[in-house]
């Protein structure tokens, strides 16, 4: 059974465009890394590390210090009836925390194609329209209104 706390995590380059990966089991849906604890006590950098690895290939540990930050933000949002049967009768609510990765603008992606099908970079606008998810869209808004480099 999954743990109802996860992380969400935006990858995005230099030029604020943003990484977004199709889900291989709901056509055009389109998301950032995600992904739920392994264990109750797991770090949450460290989560966040294992998924960005599993989903995209991206090794965390062979970029730049401080590369993932933690946004020190987290929202609490109802599971889709649809994957509930992944977690424990009576769970309906997850916790997920925000995080930002900044990866070189030649970074290769290779997706699990058991998860994900597509990837696309995209100006981090038309990303928040593109993600199925509203929190999504608010975490990759809530990076760039705080990251106005």
């Amino acid at each position: 059974m999954k743990i109802p706390i996860s992380v969400l995590v935006v990858i995005y380059k230099s030029n604020r465009d943003v990484l977004l990966i199709e889900r291989a089991d709901r056509s055009n849906f389109w998301q950032s890394v995600t992904g739920s604890l392994d264990a109750l006590n797991e770090d949450l950098a460290l989560a966040a590390t294992r998924e960005v690895f599993e989903e995209t290939g991206i090794a965390i540990d062979q970029l730049p210090v401080g590369a993932l930050r933690n946004m020190h933000h987290q929202i609490e949002y109802e599971i889709y009836p649809d994957w509930r049967f992944r977690y424990a009768p009576g769970i309906t609510r997850n916790t997920e925390h925000w995080f930002a990765l900044q990866v070189p603008d030649n970074t290769p992606i290779k997706l699990s194609p058991r998860e994900h099908v597509a990837y696309q970079w995209l100006p981090f606008a038309e990303a928040v329209k593109k993600c199925f998810s509203p929190s999504n869209g608010e975490a990759i808004l809530k990076l760039f209104s705080e990251n106005k480099e």
